[in-house]
């Protein structure tokens, strides 16, 4: 079931969270997230974008949602996209269930250009934003480091065709 997220879906979030911080160079974060830190990441976040949840029978297995990409009140119309699945669950068509809620979740709201950005390579993720009409905008090498690499990232964009 996709619906939007709760308070107490938190603690859940921040265990997906957390693999991605200490197995993998996907997020650049370091340090754990606390549940009370993801509950308050959350409340501030969902109070103007959209956060999802992907449940089935009472367990998280992704979540996704949209977060303002710079501060600059010329950005407003401009927003970055993120989503994360549970370890082990991709391939499944769950990511795709997320974006495809996401996006129209979106298209409801002013947001006129979406961004998302990737470590690269990530083939899967690639495909599901190409798979959405998601285009590569930038592509920095060794600008990230983790884990003693160095490492690319990669900028994808989709215009969501909404006139300012």
């Amino acid at each position: 079931m996709l619906r939007f997220v709760r308070p107490g879906d938190a603690a859940a979030i921040a265990e997906i969270y957390n693999y991605y911080i200490t197995e993998t160079v996907i997020s650049f974060d370091e340090e754990l997230t606390t549940a009370a830190e993801m509950e308050e990441r959350i409340a501030r976040i969902s109070a103007e974008y959209p956060w999802l949840v992907l449940e089935e029978g009472g367990a998280l297995l992704g979540y996704a949602y949209a977060h303002r990409w710079h501060e600059r009140a010329a950005y407003r119309y401009t927003a970055e996209v993120s989503i994360y699945l549970r370890q082990g669950l991709e391939g499944r068509g769950l990511g795709t269930a997320l974006m495809e809620r996401l996006l129209e979740e979106l298209r409801k709201t002013e947001i006129h250009a979406l961004i998302s950005c990737l470590t690269l390579p990530n083939e899967g993720s690639t495909a599901l934003h190409e798979k959405f009409g998601f285009s590569q905008a930038g592509h920095y090498r060794e600008v990230g480091s983790k884990f003693g690499q160095l490492l690319d990232v990669g900028y994808w964009e989709l215009i969501l065709g909404k006139d300012r």
